[in-house]
């Protein structure tokens, strides 16, 4: 009896080392397996494919990866915990041969559908992630699918845990009929009761993203971002090509070519994903606090200093001065762990309007500023600082953001107006900017406003009212240009300087009759030739207003805020 024994675990010994080695052979059989790219043909190893995170170190193409890898790269080590790995597809309307494939599906993947769920780490923030598979299905949604990404964006709501999806798609599960289709519905309204909540979604389009997946909860994120390239539309460009009959432009529903018509914040390289993240959850951490700078030793000088006698026509000048410091300089110079967002949502990205979630002093703000650009090309491309439509109403998308993370806005302010073209009146230039009017008159957290340059009509004023104004000493703030000023009351736009005398256009002008709050003092010829003591002073300011402001409740800030517009001009009716 001991003999038989002895021997059968002898045997299983043997059978496990034959195993054991089998498992050895597939591995170094997998890791020498020759992988060429679709892009340019280039070779090598999976092994150097690996390397490059599947991304063609020759020219750039990515590869569609398994989920399980894509959690690798993007959760900290050990960290990643499924849940939901029991639910499974199933074949509701006896679709034929549908039950084998879903049996091979999983055999082939061993998933048991086309989406990993779970918790995990990114940069050591605890967050709720799904990851969808190609290779299962094209990652279809059918039942299991909608299920699973469903219980993760409820289980994300309730633990009031940032929620990352990755998607990969081609659309709804054709064989689960009307009960694929309605997930779109039921995703979607999951996404719906997050938001109520104040939760963070972030949306990770990779190739490709299709379909019902596109139309539901893929594009309903807070944030939406994709990989380069990747393939993201309703319907698919063959059927899109068949039914109107015309060959499709070139890069049409990539990745970038979405991000050019307004419908994703960024195009994110995968080696830069994890970090890109990371980052956007830390700026998103509710509570904290942290107690703006306020030392007056701090400061260069006092706040406000006495200001250089000048000509209103000659700050109108200087403030038009092409060396002066732009939107950007101001966010490099005075914002940390600045991430831009892109597009309007709806339309088109717009670069004379640049927006985003930083930090100012260690607290996570979002900043909106109008950007005319340097170089003759930026210019042109900025339309010299003139917004679209586009560019108001991804503004006013970045001011309901704030308002939904409790985060403080700080608008820079430079623009000789709203661009007057035939395509901005089609796309509506008025309601966007009245819409950008209303939106910052209702929102429950500060809005400091600094004019840093020339702040001409309504196309300033879209971004340029809030909670205080700040205006640097040589910037203006009219009703209309000098020039057309002067050709509608005057007839004559070479009265232009006339015109500035009359029009009470300067910060201290402004200050005067109660609509500007504080004037910052340039040094020498202006901002253009010092610029290092006005990004002091201008921070200061900022710090100690919106430190002030920071201590009222979001109801007491309206009020205040209505209060604040009520007062303008009642005093002389």
């Amino acid at each position: 009896m001991e003999k038989i024994l002895g021997d059968k675990i002898k045997l299983l010994r043997f059978v496990k080392k034959i195993s054991k080695s089998s498992a050895m052979l597939e591995e170094m059989r997998s890791e020498n397996e020759i992988i060429d790219c679709k892009g340019c043909g280039f070779q090598a190893l999976k092994n150097e494919w690996r390397k490059h995170q599947y991304v063609c170190p020759k020219c750039g193409k990515y590869k569609n990866i398994a989920a399980r890898v894509r959690i690798k790269y993007v959760c900290d080590e050990d960290s990643f915990r499924e849940f939901g790995r029991w639910i499974k597809g199933y074949n509701p309307l006896d679709f034929p041969e549908y039950d084998k494939k879903l049996s091979d599906m999983e055999k082939k993947t061993d998933m048991p559908e086309a989406v990993v769920t779970g918790t995990c780490r990114i940069g050591g923030y605890k967050a709720v992630i799904c990851v969808m598979d190609s290779r299962f299905m094209m990652a279809s949604m059918g039942m299991a699918v909608g299920e699973k990404i469903t219980r993760a964006v409820e289980y994300a709501t309730k633990k009031k845990l940032p929620l990352v999806i990755f998607s990969a798609s081609g659309g709804a599960r054709m064989q689960e009929g009307m009960l694929s289709l309605m997930q779109m519905a039921k995703t979607s309204a999951a996404i719906g009761k997050l938001r109520e909540t104040g939760g963070l979604f972030i949306s990770v389009m990779t190739n490709p993203t299709t379909g019902g997946v596109t139309a539901s909860f893929a594009s309903l994120g807070d944030v939406q971002i994709a990989e380069p390239g990747a393939l993201i539309g309703f319907a698919g460009p063959r059927v899109i090509s068949q039914t109107i009959g015309e060959k499709l432009p070139e890069g049409f529903q990539s990745a970038e070519f979405l991000y050019e018509h307004g419908l994703l914040d960024g195009v994110v390289p995968r080696a830069e994903m994890k970090g890109y993240i990371t980052r956007l959850i830390s700026l998103h951490q509710k509570g904290k606090r942290i107690q703006l700078a306020s030392d007056k030793n701090e400061l260069a000088g006092n706040i406000e200093e006495e200001l250089v006698s000048r000509s209103a026509d000659e700050r109108v000048l200087i403030a038009r001065n092409e060396a002066r410091p732009t939107g950007r300089d101001y966010i490099d110079r005075l914002i940390s762990d600045f991430c831009e967002f892109g597009g309007d949502r709806l339309h088109a990205e717009d670069v004379s309007i640049v927006c985003g979630v930083g930090r100012f002093h260690g607290i996570s703000v979002v900043v909106i500023a109008q950007e005319r650009g340097k170089s003759l090309d930026e210019k042109i491309s900025h339309r010299f600082g003139m917004p679209n439509p586009e560019g108001y109403r991804k503004a006013e998308r970045l001011m309901k953001h704030a308002d939904r993370f409790g985060l403080p806005i700080i608008t820079f302010v430079d623009t000789p107006g709203a661009y007057p073209g035939k395509e901005a009146e089609e796309n509506g230039q008025g309601s966007a900017i009245a819409h950008c009017l209303l939106t910052l008159s209702r929102l429950r957290v500060p809005v400091v406003n600094v004019f840093v340059g020339e702040g001409g009509s309504g196309g300033a004023l879209a971004i340029g009212f809030g909670d205080c104004m700040i205006m640097l000493e040589n910037s203006v703030f009219s009703i209309l240009s000098p020039e057309g000023f002067a050709s509608i009351l005057y007839k004559d736009s070479s009265r232009w300087k006339e015109a500035c005398e009359n029009m009470k256009m300067t910060a201290a002008e402004l200050k005067e009759m109660g609509i500007c709050d504080c004037v910052i003092k340039e040094d020498g010829e202006g901002a253009h030739e010092k610029s290092e003591p006005v990004f002091k002073r201008l921070d200061a300011a900022i710090a100690e207003n919106l430190g002030r402001l920071m201590k009222l409740s979001g109801e007491d800030i309206v009020k205040q805020r209505y209060r604040r517009l009520r007062k303008v001009g009642k005093e002389l009716i």
